[in-house]
């Protein structure tokens, strides 16, 4: 009998060892349940709008700006993890030397495919309330799902690419500070790579210091084009460049959609595709001039590759009988012998120095704004 009672009571202190053992291993560190338990408070980011730009923005009640939302937005908008050969970032296609465009007539992703549309700039994002050149949508935190899951674009489900971050030693402290857990979400994700968007405001350039007061800023060649830029021509007794309709100052955007007079039929849809309204087909987003020097090539397609190509189609070559064209494009010529805009050499100059006025060379400097991962 020894032995067998021997054998049993063996048996049970092994039994109670890996009992003991099992328990020790669901338990939650201290230390972390500690920290979870820990309420994080984050740091409200000063943003200062420019005083001649529109206050009123729209920042939704659940993610406002933090210094700590923000940080992690400016890693997020340069991770590589976020694509699916972990090659490209939101920053490839929007490049800060570029006002954070890329530099092609079409975007190019992960898998060599060419995007239909060209990577439109981030300027001033902060008081855009349509985005995309045919407003699919009306926030960043929707918008900056797509190109993540595009299959022309980083093409990965923001699921992986949680996956990978979550794996890092880096991300979970960051997403911590910003939002109170080390667990990472699609949710967070798209929350701060907003709000990082959200900051890149463009509001010191030339013709900000003209508009703000310094009336040496500007030469005469850009003030003429200046004129020009704000005036709806009357044939030859008040001549004008018609910009200002869809590009007024200051944001150089009327944050609105327009066809231009580009092509008689159309390839593509613009406003149309997501309306589904005939009336809006051939329309697209008239983006930001600013920094518009440093953005080309121009147009949703990017068919135009300089700026004297943009102002040669505004001049002579509109699409007058284009489906749904601008009203203001057709009545506006700086001849009586033309239904054109008609511009000459000298004013496509001036126009066009005004335009570079438009740089903001601070802008696309500010280290705020750089890949943290670049020295």
């Amino acid at each position: 009998m020894l032995p067998s009672l021997t054998r049993v009571s063996s048996w049970l202190w092994a039994l109670a060892f890996v009992f003991f053992l099992l328990a020790a291993c669901s338990k939650t560190d201290p230390e972390q349940e500690s920290e979870d338990d820990t309420p994080v408070v984050t740091t409200p980011y000063s943003l200062v709008l420019p005083s001649k730009f529109p206050q009123s923005v729209t920042v939704p009640a659940d993610n406002p700006l933090t210094e700590e939302g923000v940080k992690l937005g400016r890693f997020l908008f340069y991770e590589t993890k976020l694509s699916r050969d972990n090659t490209m970032s939101c920053g490839s296609c929007h490049q800060q030397s570029k006002a954070f465009t890329d530099g092609r007539a079409r975007a190019l992703g992960v898998d060599g495919q060419q995007h239909p549309r060209g990577a439109m700039s981030l300027t001033n994002v902060l008081w855009e309330t349509s985005l995309n050149w045919d407003g699919a949508v009306t926030t960043l935190e929707q918008q900056a799902r797509i190109p993540i899951e595009n299959a022309v674009e980083l093409h990965q489900p923001l699921a992986d690419g949680v996956a990978k971050l979550q794996q890092t030693d880096l991300y979970p402290p960051l997403f911590r500070q910003a939002f109170g857990s080390k667990t990472i979400t699609e949710e967070n994700v798209l929350k701060a790579l907003a709000q990082f968007e959200r900051t890149l405001v463009s509001a010191n350039s030339r013709f900000d210091k003209y508009n703000n007061g310094d009336r040496t800023a500007l030469t005469q060649t850009e003030l003429q084009g200046l004129t020009l830029f704000n005036t709806h021509p009357v044939a030859v007794t008040l001549p004008g460049a018609n910009c200002f309709h869809c590009h007024g100052a200051p944001l150089f955007t009327a944050r609105d959609f327009f066809n231009n007079g580009l092509d008689a039929t159309f390839t593509d849809l613009g406003r149309g595709s997501v309306t589904k309204q005939s009336f809006d087909n051939g329309k697209f987003k008239a983006p930001s001039l600013r920094n518009i020097a440093l953005t080309a090539p121009y147009m949703h397609d990017g068919r135009f590759q300089t700026l004297e190509q943009v102002l040669d189609h505004y001049s002579d070559h509109v699409q007058l009988a284009s489906p749904n064209i601008d009203p203001n494009m057709l009545d506006a010529a700086n001849s009586a012998f033309s239904n054109q805009l008609t511009l000459t050499a000298t004013q496509k100059k001036q126009i066009i120095a005004f335009l570079g006025t438009l740089t903001d060379s601070t802008f696309i400097q500010d280290p705020r704004f750089s890949d943290p991962f670049k020295p």
